[in-house]
């Protein structure tokens, strides 16, 4: 990690977010709480190291940061390439989206009592600093995308559980289900627990 990253950021984003959690909060109070917690983090860009930040012209990427030790929650980067966008998708978990560079616009869905999907409301853009909800109580299936067609956007999303392992789908305009594991773009995490060469001995 290179010296001139504020690692210390996200180690306390991480940290506060697993004292948050280890209190045991009701949903509606955890994605309040986390919201705060992940804008404030969001809402400086000098952080996140380069190598997870990278897009790639073929697909979207995804990132991970850090995964809790009892795959309570995991953090990643979603790195979007000009232009990309992601299927129809759902994640069967809470989420938090922090929208860190650029910009993205989320379309949301819903099932008619037939099981087809219908967009629900209008596109919603997510801009540097505010934050948005997912979960299967509040609204779970969404199509988002970046939001220029010239250059990348970053956004960084915490979810409740080890995101790239969970079973998910992907889904058709029938409201039929594919089911898919995201796994991750990365072979390896970021080192943001050596503090020695924040805190270089005397």
């Amino acid at each position: 990690m290179a010296q001139n990253v504020n690692a210390a950021r996200l180690r306390g984003f991480i940290g506060a977010l697993a004292e948050l959690l280890h209190t045991q909060p009701e949903e509606p109070v955890l994605l309040e709480r986390g919201a705060r917690l992940l804008s404030e983090l969001v809402s400086h860009d000098d952080w996140l190291p380069a190598e997870f930040a990278q897009p790639s012209p073929e697909r979207y990427q995804q990132y991970v940061l850090h995964v809790d030790s009892a795959q309570r929650f995991s953090v990643v980067s979603f790195v979007w390439g000009p232009g990309q966008a992601t299927p129809v998708h759902d994640h069967r978990v809470w989420g938090l989206i922090g929208m860190l560079r650029g910009a993205e616009d989320a379309q949301a869905f819903r099932r008619d009592s037939s099981g087809a999907l219908h967009a629900l409301g209008t596109l919603q853009r997510l801009l540097p600093g505010q934050v948005e909800a997912v979960s299967p109580r509040i609204g779970d299936i969404h199509q988002v995308r970046n939001a220029f067609s010239d250059r990348p956007s970053i956004s960084i999303h915490v979810y409740g559980g080890n995101i790239g392992a969970l079973q998910r789908a992907v889904y058709l305009a029938d409201g039929s289900e594919k089911a898919f594991i995201s796994g991750y773009s990365n072979q390896h995490l970021p080192n943001i627990w050596d503090l020695s060469k924040e805190n270089p001995a005397p």
